[in-house]
C-alpha cells in the first residue's frame, strides 16, 4: 500500500510540473524533443505555442471532456446520462470529492498548460535564442510568442479560479531539478489580478485577425472585459468591452451568408454550420474559433461536442416503430451526455430566432429515401406519412426519473458528422469559443452595475433585433434578465457555471431550474475539492482543502 501511496503521489508531481524523465536515462537522447532542443529560436517557440494550443482542444475532445463541468448542472443544462461528468452533475454529494478522477484530470490538464507556457515565457528570454523568421522583426517575434504564452496561462488560470477558488500561483518553470513540494493556495484575487497582468501584456502584441485557431486581439480584451467584471470594475470592464465592440473588423452576423444561405434558416445559425465558423469563411463575429479539421496539421481529432449534446434522436419509438434515420443533414448520431433544461425551453419568444427549429429541434419531419443521406427512408409508424412531423416534448423536466430522453429538444450549433460515417459519435467540426455577442452582453452586465439601465436596454436590444425578439427599456433590465438573455443567446457556448458564479447566482439559479442534480447541490459545491493526490504531493507544506471537503 505504501509503494502504491508513494507512486500516485510521486505521478501527481510530474503532472504539475511537466518534468522529463528522459534526462536521467540519457543526458542527451537524440529522438527526444526536449525544452533545450526546442527552445533555440523562432521555429521552436511556434512549435511550443502550437502544442499549448492543441492541449487548449482537449476541453472538448473526448468522453473525458471538462467543458461538461463548465455547462452541465446549471439552470439551462443538466445531465442526461450518467456517466463521467454526468454522475458528479447529477448526484454531487459523496460523489464531489477529492478523489474524483475527472476533477483531479481536469486539475492536472490545467497546470499541465501552466507549466508548458511558463516554460515559453521564461526561455523566451535566453539572450542566445535565434528570433529571425515570422512576419516580424526579432522584438517584434519574441513579443508575440510571450504574448500568446501570457495569453494561454491567463485562460487557464481563469479556469483553475472559478473552479477551486485559491491556487497555487506558479510563473516560473518547474522540471527535474525545481520541483517544489512547499506549495501554497494563492488568494483567488491575487491570481485574477496576474491573469490581468498577463492579458494586458498579451493585447499589445496579439493581432485583430491571428492565424486560424489562435486568440484574436478581440478574444484577449474580452477576457479582461470579464476577469473586470469578476473583481468588480465595471468601468474598465466596459472600456474593454468597447474596444472590441469598436474594432471595426468585429461584427455581429445579422445577414444569411455561407454555405447554407440559399436554403431555408436564420443569420442567428449561420455561424454554427462547418464552413462558415471561421473568420476567413465570412465569420465576422467570431474572436476565437477552434480547428478541428479531419486529418489536418494541426487539427485536432475526436471533437465529441456534437455526440455529447445531440440526443439519440433515432431511438424515438412511436407505436413500437423508430421511425427516424441516423442521417448527416440531422446530425449524425447522438450520444446526449446533456440536455437543456425545461426552464430553458420556458423563456423564449415563439418568434425569436433563436427558438426556432433551426436553431432548436423541437420537431422532425418524416423523409423518404432521396430526402435522406444515407439514401434510407425513414419507417412510417401506423397512421402516419412522409412529410409529416415528429414533435419532440418537453412538458414535464428531467429529473430523476425521467432522465435518458430521445425525446428531448436540444441545441442545433453543435450539429455536423462526418459525411461518410453519419454513424460515428465523433465529429471535426471547428469550434466557436468566443463571439461578439458575448462581449455585447458582457457591456450589458457593466452598464447596469454602473446604473445606467438605459444603456445597458439598448445594448442588449443590439442582439435582440438579430434574432427578431421584442426589444427591452430600461425598466427591464436586472441582472437576472441579463443571464435570461445570456442563456437564449450563448447556451451551450458560455462557460455557463461561471456566469452564474460571477454574478453570484449559481446556487440560487440552479436549485430554481434544475431538477435533474439541481436538486442536492449545496453551498460548498460553489467550489470543487482540491485533488487529494495534489494535497499528498505538497510533501514539505499542508496544503488546506476547500470547506466542506
Amino acid at each position: 500500500m505504501k509503494l502504491k501511496i508513494t507512486s500516485a503521489i510521486f505521478i501527481t508531481i510530474l503532472l504539475l510540473t511537466g518534468c522529463d524523465l528522459t534526462n536521467s536515462l540519457d543526458e542527451d537522447p537524440p529522438h527526444i524533443i526536449t525544452s533545450d532542443k526546442l527552445y533555440t529560436n523562432y521555429s521552436g517557440f511556434e512549435t511550443g505555442i502550437n502544442g499549448a494550443y492543441s492541449e487548449i482542444r482537449y476541453e472538448i475532445r473526448d468522453a473525458s471532456q471538462p467543458f461538461q463541468i463548465f455547462v452541465t448542472a446549471t439552470d439551462n443544462m443538466c445531465p442526461n446520462y450518467i456517466s463521467g461528468f454526468g454522475t458528479l452533475a447529477s448526484k454531487w454529494g459523496a460523489v464531489n470529492n477529492s478523489s474524483n478522477s475527472y476533477l483531479r484530470n481536469a486539475f492536472n490538464w490545467l497546470y499541465g498548460i501552466i507549466n508548458a507556457t511558463n516554460t515559453i515565457i521564461g526561455r523566451a528570454e535566453d539572450e542566445n535564442i535565434d528570433w529571425k523568421g515570422g512576419k516580424g522583426t526579432e522584438t517584434e517575434n519574441k513579443n508575440y510568442i510571450i504574448a500568446e504564452a501570457k495569453a494561454i496561462r491567463a485562460w487557464a488560470y481563469r479556469h483553475l479560479t472559478y473552479l477551486w477558488g485559491d491556487v497555487p500561483l506558479s510563473l516560473v518553470e518547474s522540471s527535474g531539478n525545481s520541483i517544489k513540494t512547499d506549495w501554497e493556495r494563492t488568494p483567488v484575487r491575487q491570481v485574477r489580478e496576474q491573469i490581468i497582468e498577463d492579458l494586458l501584456f498579451a493585447e499589445q502584441y496579439i493581432p485583430v485577425e491571428p492565424i486560424a485557431g489562435r486568440m484574436s486581439k478581440g478574444a484577449v480584451q474580452h477576457l479582461l472585459a470579464e476577469m473586470y467584471l469578476v473583481l468588480n470594475d465595471p468601468g474598465k470592464a466596459l472600456q474593454w468591452a468597447d474596444k472590441v465592440i469598436n474594432t471595426p473588423a468585429y461584427k455581429l452576423v445579422t445577414e444569411r451568408y455561407g454555405i447554407k444561405a440559399d436554403q431555408p434558416g436564420v443569420p442567428f445559425m449561420d455561424m454554427f454550420y462547418q464552413g462558415n465558423k471561421n473568420r476567413e469563411e465570412g465569420n465576422t463575429e467570431a474572436l476565437w474559433v477552434w480547428q478541428f479539421g479531419f486529418q489536418l496539421i494541426g487539427g485536432g481529432t475526436n471533437p465529441r461536442a456534437r455526440a455529447l449534446h445531440l440526443q439519440r434522436y433515432m431511438d424515438i419509438k412511436i407505436g413500437g416503430v423508430q421511425p427516424l434515420q441516423i442521417t448527416f443533414e440531422r446530425g449524425g448520431r447522438g450520444k446526449a451526455y446533456t440536455a437543456p433544461t425545461k426552464w430553458f425551453m420556458e423563456i423564449y419568444e415563439k418568434k425569436d430566432d433563436r427558438f426556432s427549429n433551426h436553431a432548436v429541434r423541437q420537431w422532425f419531419i418524416l423523409k423518404t429515401a432521396d430526402q435522406n443521406t444515407p439514401a434510407k427512408a425513414d419507417k412510417l409508424p401506423a397512421g402516419m406519412s412522409y412529410g409529416d412531423t415528429i414533435k419532440l416534448n418537453w412538458t414535464v423536466p428531467l429529473d430523476a426519473a425521467t432522465w435518458e430522453r430521445n425525446d428531448w429538444p436540444y441545441s442545433r450549433k453543435h450539429e455536423g458528422s462526418i459525411p461518410d460515417d453519419v454513424a460515428s459519435d465523433f465529429n471535426y467540426d471547428d469550434y466557436i469559443a468566443m463571439r461578439l455577442a458575448d462581449t455585447y452582453l458582457l457591456k450589458a452586465e457593466a452598464q447596469f452595475r454602473l446604473n445606467d439601465p438605459d444603456g445597458a436596454a439598448e445594448t442588449i436590444n443590439i442582439i435582440r433585433r438579430r434574432s427578431k425578439a421584442s426589444e427591452i427599456d430600461a425598466g427591464d433590465v436586472t441582472i437576472d434578465f441579463i443571464l435570461d438573455e445570456r442563456s437564449r443567446e450563448l447556451f451551450n457556448e458560455e462557460y455557463r457555471r461561471y456566469t452564474l458564479l460571477r454574478t453570484k447566482k449559481w446556487f440560487e439559479r440552479t436549485k430554481a431550474h434544475n431538477f435533474f442534480g439541481g436538486e442536492k447541490i449545496t453551498q460548498r459545491d460553489t467550489l470543487f475539492p482540491i485533488p487529494q493526490t495534489v494535497i499528498d504531493a505538497n510533501l514539505t507544506s499542508p496544503m488546506p482543502q476547500n470547506p466542506g471537503f
